[in-house]
């Protein structure tokens, strides 16, 4: 059964450890001492700043899952690495998203709430946040008089993958969706591309509850390639998009907690940080070096590689030193993520350094 006095003690150190996070100098002022490395072993594995103790979540049980209530009839699922969650109606459970890292222990998780509730547990509504198979790979699990409920671009998505973990959705929508089943309420809403081109806004009124996966990262940094998102600029855009819902408590999809509205303020920080910091360094590397040595060798990649590279471990050190004890995996992503916001700035932005426009 899911243990609320663990998960609260958890989320109490979080929020005590997020009150500081804001006081993090202003991008005018990236400086800071790196956290002490953990002690090192004899893999040959490089090693990492340590996780701050506010970024992490409740501990899985023996089984590998732990599941907690959020709030009245709302759950949410982790077994840290992803998270699902779940409402319980007097008619069946609506699950959204199924991880296949979670796989049988969404089923085990349903079980230990139901039981106690008394409330049935077969899940009879699947809400797809999105079509990306560690996301969605266990929803074959749920049989197929399950109702599906994706944004209308996953369906082709999900017909060209011909995947049978990820059954194609049954009910589609454009814009907005609300699903009232059983005394309760979801509203499903899409505000564009941002990490694929189907990624909704899943928001429990009553709850005060928001689910959007891939965009805000409780705690942590956002993973590599600011989460190999599709459309960068729209991906900062539902940042905020994010943060004008009115919720208490933010459901991300990965990692080990839940999280409050100071993350969202931390990661929008730490991106204006990083975009900061970046344009700087696409005019304080001096290309002069990369072209000299490999355009005399004919080697125009080797340029854009060697340059590019160059320009965004500039632009990802100060933001590194700031953010490593304040975000978990600072050190470990922030020169991919510099890197992916380097491409979208010239690609999407016009910022072409010396590849633009020649005098």
């Amino acid at each position: 059964m899911y243990r609320e006095t663990e998960f609260l003690s958890g989320r109490r150190r979080f929020l005590k450890g997020a009150a500081g996070a804001l006081a993090v100098p202003a991008a005018a002022a990236l400086v800071g001492p790196l956290a002490v490395p953990a002690h090192a072993d004899d893999s040959g594995l490089p090693d990492f700043a340590p996780v701050p103790a506010g970024s992490v979540g409740p501990t899985p049980n023996a089984d590998g899952y732990y599941v907690g209530r959020i709030e009245g009839n709302l759950y949410w699922v982790t077994d840290s690495y992803y998270q699902s969650m779940f409402l319980t109606t007097t008619r069946g459970v609506i699950l959204v998203d199924a991880p296949p890292t979670i796989g049988h222990n969404l089923l085990r998780a349903i079980k230990d709430v139901t039981r106690a509730s008394g409330r049935p547990s077969k899940v009879t509504h699947l809400v797809y946040s999105h079509s990306h198979a560690d996301h969605i790979g266990a929803a074959g699990l749920f049989g197929r008089d399950v109702i599906r409920i994706a944004h209308a671009a996953a369906a082709p998505l999900l017909a060209r993958a011909a995947d049978p973990n990820r059954p194609r959705p049954i009910v589609t929508f454009h814009d907005k969706y609300t699903l009232k089943f059983g005394g309760e309420t979801l509203n499903l809403a899409y505000h564009g591309p941002n990490h694929s081109p189907d990624n909704i806004f899943i928001y429990a009124p009553e709850y005060a509850t928001l689910m959007l996966v891939d965009v805000l990262y409780p705690g942590w940094v956002p993973f590599k390639g600011l989460a190999v998102s599709q459309d960068i600029p729209d991906w900062i855009k539902a940042q905020h998009i994010a943060m004008d819902y009115p919720w208490r408590t933010f459901v991300g999809g990965h990692l080990g907690r839940l999280g409050v509205r100071t993350d969202g303020t931390v990661q929008i920080q730490y991106m204006d940080d990083l975009e900061a910091s970046t344009r700087s360094a696409i005019d304080s590397v001096d290309p002069a070096p990369y072209f000299t040595k490999y355009g005399a060798q004919g080697n125009s990649w080797a340029i854009f590689k060697t340059f590019l590279d160059e320009v965004a471990n500039t632009a990802a050190t100060p933001v590194t030193a700031k953010y490593t004890g304040v975000l978990a995996a600072a050190d470990v992503f922030t020169k991919d993520n510099a890197w992916a916001l380097l491409e979208s700035l010239r690609i999407d932005a016009g910022i072409l350094g010396p590849f633009g426009v020649r005098p």
